[in-house]
């Protein structure tokens, strides 16, 4: 199969900040505590903006904005700043913290899948011979696994019952039985698994696979479990392309490594993370490369830490030029502040001392939306019962967080004024905007360009 592209970062506003100062202590990985001093910010507008018969939104950054932006750690390494120095500015207060290099995850590869007689759950096993747990036959390299289903009726009521075939590359069966949930692992250390049900190039995964299956229901899930090193060779380079400098890739290593570690929860559940954008983007070995490897490997095991607690270190492609304070963007739908401030997820500035932005590589660093007429507009955001003020007249844009992104939105129109947050605000207007149209990227936008 042909090698997957490199991947965007992680997507996943008015910033006029007055008096710059950073400071970024230089530190090594010794467990120093990182410190930037809160910058200050203007407050930009204070009075809703009157709309006219046509509107064009510009806009800066891309995500949510919280913790390490990742053009801008990009930025920060082509300056020539090491990883230590990278994190100390996004994560400020941040300790250096260890995990044992054992340290085991759960990644959820396929959920839900829907087994049939006829459309079995399909996995192979690859490269060497390898074995189902509680089984005592070796299975050889490329054998298929099929799991179906079926139902059957009971005195109380109905339960699913399941079976496993295994097909050797010849044909010849080589295990037909009930089975529950299982797990296949390989002989050696380079054993495959290939999830085949799950119909994408980058289905092949290193280490244990667990298949879950339940008596209640014909849907299949299949869970990975390998170490957290392992599992990062196929993160690191699905979040930041490998071909960036080895410095932002270890900044990116030790913030994937802390992200997931704060999620494992042994003993609960079937899984500790999904393998999509709601967490970390995982690929399994199809998705590996070499300098991001060895990016993992320069940071083995190193995590950051606040207090005694692994820290949660949030990510997104682009700040825009700021980074913003979480509180302020994971709120209520009304723009509501419902979350606790976090100490090391402080909105900064990220720019240089000549005021350019360390992200201003980045794609949309800067941006617009298409002109639409002031009717269009109220006709979007008429048809989400949270956006409907009627024919829309004006927009107060003034409520803004440390970054300059919008923290709410208040529209005004002629059956009244309603206010979301800005999240909110930007669902409703990608929702209905036309496919083909450039989306609202982030919170960090308004009706005249932003410097």
């Amino acid at each position: 199969m042909p090698p997957i592209p490199e991947p965007a970062p992680r997507t996943h506003r008015r910033s006029r900040w007055t008096g710059l100062r950073v400071v970024l202590i230089a530190i090594t990985l010794s467990g120093l505590v990182w410190a930037v001093p809160a910058p200050t910010s203007a407050t930009g507008a204070t009075a809703p903006t009157v709309l006219g018969p046509s509107v064009t939104f510009y806009g800066r950054g891309y995500g949510h904005g919280v913790g390490m932006s990742q053009y801008g750690a990009r930025g920060r390494a082509l300056d020539g700043q090491t990883a230590t120095e990278i994190l100390a500015h996004y994560f400020t207060g941040t300790t250096v913290g260890a995990v044992p290099l054992t340290t085991m995850i759960r990644v959820r590869v396929l959920r839900e899948f829907a087994a049939s007689a006829t459309r079995p759950l399909v996995l192979y096993g690859r490269r060497t011979s390898w074995r189902i747990d509680g089984i005592d036959t070796v299975f050889p390299p490329d054998a298929r696994v099929e799991v179906r289903p079926s139902v059957v009726a009971t005195t109380t009521g109905t339960r699913v019952v399941w079976r496993v075939r295994v097909i050797a590359t010849t044909g010849i069966r080589l295990l037909d039985a009930a089975t529950r949930s299982f797990r296949m692992r390989g002989l050696t250390s380079s054993f495959i698994t290939e999830v085949t049900s799950k119909r994408v190039t980058t289905n092949t995964y290193r280490g244990v696979m667990r298949v879950v299956l339940s008596a209640a229901s014909t849907h299949a899930n299949v869970a990975n479990e390998l170490t957290l090193e392992r599992y990062l060779r196929g993160v690191v380079p699905a979040e930041m392309p490998a071909s960036w400098p080895a410095e932002a890739l270890k900044a990116q290593a030790i913030a994937s490594r802390s992200y997931a570690a704060r999620r494992l929860r042994p003993g609960l559940g079937w899984y500790d993370v999904p393998d999509g954008s709601t967490s970390q983007v995982y690929l399994g070995n199809r998705g590996e490369r070499a300098a991001a490897t060895a990016a993992i490997s320069a940071t083995s095991g190193v995590v950051l830490r606040s207090g005694s607690s692994i820290a949660n270190t949030l990510f997104h492609s682009t700040g825009g030029g700021a980074t913003e304070d979480n509180e302020n963007v994971f709120n209520a739908s009304s723009g509501a502040i419902i979350a606790g401030p976090v100490s090391y997820l402080r909105g900064s500035p990220d720019r240089r001392p000549d005021g350019s932005a360390y992200d201003d590589a980045a794609p949309f660093a800067t941006w617009q939306t298409v002109t639409y007429s002031r009717a269009q507009l109220s006709a979007w955001f008429g048809a989400d019962p949270r956006t409907n003020v009627g024919a829309l007249t004006a927009l107060d844009l003034s409520r803004r967080g440390v970054s300059g992104r919008l923290v709410s939105v208040t529209l005004v129109g002629s059956l009244g004024t309603r206010t979301v947050s800005g999240n909110v605000f930007r669902d409703v207007f990608n929702a209905h905007r036309p496919t083909l149209d450039p989306m609202l990227r982030s919170t960090l936008f308004d009706t005249a360009p932003i410097p």
